[in-house]
């Protein structure tokens, strides 16, 4: 390319007022086309960050509103493939239950929750213990696979301290007090607490008669009473009043008079022991006998 000395090329020139020049006429899309290039440019990083967001938010709206349809569509998937590995030979064939005596079976079957559809591949292991242990007789559990398609549950149920009665129900209760089942008779036993509140305090109770072999002869009931002190009711009918504070002293105080003057085996009705400095009973009062007339 040859080159023009600048003599030349201002030799040509002539002076024109820029005003007089031609504007091009630039069409809106190019506009803003040049606009969106130059934020491009200038913005790049924070309007790739923009719509990303933008899009996590369309994506996690229209989520939302489809949970329904998709929970609904995914148990129906997960019912299908249990029903398809049941079919196929997966089926859960036995369970067995061993260890459970006040842990009824129903309740036992309810938390495994085997449906007739459900097979061992689908079979929640560590779901059904955590629910089987959540029963209130039930100290620990473990729930296992066997082979082919059994189910193998051990139970170690909480140890039984006392039968509590509370209206007209008998009940069987822990060391801590806690119901863990009903008692249908296999627990006869058991000493047997009634009253309000009377399963809270049970096992000190029992635990403080077990030094006096004595006096649990004949003792049917250990009777709350207003949830402050204990009564013992024995099967003659007597009834010994404990006091409120200092129960230990009250049946070593007790057990000395039954071994001196055999006081559990006279006829008397009650036995106060309430007050520290005395021994108060109440005798049987005895039935009136007939009257005889001379025409007998």
């Amino acid at each position: 390319m040859q080159q023009v000395k600048s003599e030349a090329f201002y030799a040509g020139a002539r002076a024109i007022d820029p005003r007089q020049l031609p504007v091009p006429i630039r069409a809106p899309r190019r506009k803003l086309a040049h606009a969106v290039g130059r934020a491009w440019v200038l913005h790049r990083v924070g309007m790739v960050r923009t719509a990303g967001l933008l899009a996590l938010l369309a994506i996690g709206a229209g989520l939302w509103q489809a949970r329904e349809p998709i929970g609904a569509a995914s148990t129906g998937l997960l019912e299908l493939a249990q029903g398809q590995f049941a079919s196929a030979g997966f089926a859960i064939g036995a369970i067995s239950i061993t260890g459970q005596a006040l842990t009824r079976e129903q309740d036992i079957f309810d938390a495994l929750g085997v449906e007739p559809h459900t097979s061992t591949v689908g079979f929640d292991v560590e779901a059904a213990r955590q629910r089987i242990a959540e029963l209130p007789s039930v100290q620990s559990v473990s729930v296992r696979k066997g082979l082919p398609g059994d189910i193998v549950v051990t139970i170690t149920e909480k140890l039984p301290v006392a039968r509590w009665r509370v209206d007209g129900v008998t009940f069987v209760v822990d060391a801590q007090g806690e119901q863990i089942g009903e008692d249908g008779g296999a627990y006869a036993e058991l000493p047997l607490v009634v009253g309000d509140g009377a399963a809270d305090d049970a096992l000190v109770m029992i635990r403080a008669l077990e030094q006096y072999p004595a006096l649990a002869k004949g003792l049917v009931a250990l009777s709350r009473i207003a949830d402050r002190r204990w009564d013992m009711i024995y099967d003659t009918g007597l009834r010994v009043q404990l006091p409120e504070l200092g129960v230990a002293q009250a049946l070593r105080k007790l057990d000395m008079y039954q071994s001196e003057y055999q006081l559990l085996d006279r006829d008397v009705t009650v036995i106060d022991l309430r007050v520290e400095s005395l021994v108060a009973v109440r005798p049987a009062v005895p039935e009136p006998e007939e009257i005889k007339t001379d025409d007998d």
